[in-house]
């Protein structure tokens, strides 16, 4: 054993990785990059070389040009699919929020909702976009309603869960104490439930650009998805790898904002994550 006052050895520094402080962290932000990078590279290459048309795949150079090429165009298909998504995912957390606190106050609304929530994922959204088009035409409801359903399951359940998971020792305590049904879910359910709701918000936030372009591909006048449809019969492959890899930074913003939001609304949680690494 290496012997050693006031300070770890650098053994035991290499062996932690703590001896450089955030080195780890720049690290596991960079290699994702370097990655990208590579497959870009890889792709751009490889298509020169096979020759292959562009109508068939075209180059990531090709691609960056039509995206500045087609800006404006793009930009105002952006604002309509970011519009379905955002109104979508609002109206899917504030259900979401209140099917779970129905469902953690009353075990005959849990045995009323909670089917409901399952059926919900049940339907093919792909087979329900038709339906939803005749009731409600081409305009923005058809596809908020196909985001909602979408974004709803993971929120109601996950947060469902979480007021579920309270100690009942403390639920316990506060009944000794006097509280109500109210008083406990407040003090209690809802901040423990709040890990849970931030997890099933992180979830829906990837899915819901999804639920938006679904909805666009079966009828719409605008929208990422009208684009890809439009592009895709029009053979205009780099406008279309274009409206794909917005649709995927969209979902990656949303993301990001959640799982920034959590580190905000609960920051132990991210000492906790700190203190449980090697």
């Amino acid at each position: 054993m290496i012997e050693t006052t006031g300070a770890k050895t650098t053994v035991e520094r290499a062996e932690t990785g703590r001896d450089r402080p955030g080195g780890l962290s720049i690290l596991s932000w960079i290699l994702p990059f370097l990655l990208l990078a590579g497959l870009l590279a890889a792709w751009e290459v490889g298509v020169r070389v096979t020759d292959t048309p562009s109508w068939f795949l075209p180059t990531p150079s090709e691609i960056a040009r039509e995206t500045v090429d087609s800006r404006s165009a793009l930009w105002g298909h952006t604002r309509t699919t970011l519009l379905e998504v955002l109104v979508g995912f609002s109206i899917a957390t504030l259900l979401g929020v209140l099917s779970a606190l129905g469902i953690a106050s009353s075990r005959t609304a849990e045995r009323t909702i909670y089917p409901a929530i399952v059926a919900s994922q049940a339907i093919p959204i792909i087979a329900l976009a038709p339906i939803l088009l005749i009731w409600f035409g081409y305009g923005l409801t058809p596809k908020v309603i196909v985001v909602v359903l979408i974004c709803f399951f993971p929120i109601a359940v996950n947060m469902a869960d979480g007021l579920r998971a309270v100690d009942p020792d403390a639920i316990a305590l506060l009944r000794s104490m006097g509280a109500n049904r109210w008083q406990v879910m407040r003090i209690v359910r809802i901040p423990t439930s709040l890990p849970y709701l931030l997890s099933g918000l992180r979830i829906a936030a990837a899915v819901s650009v999804i639920g938006a372009i679904v909805g666009e591909w079966v009828g719409a006048s605008s929208g990422l998805g009208y684009l890809m449809t439009r592009s895709a019969a029009q053979f205009q492959t780099a406008l279309l790898f274009s409206a794909v890899g917005i649709s995927a930074l969209l979902g990656i913003t949303l993301f990001t904002i959640v799982a920034l939001s959590e580190r905000w609304l609960l920051p132990w949680r991210k000492d906790e994550k700190t203190a449980r690494q090697p």
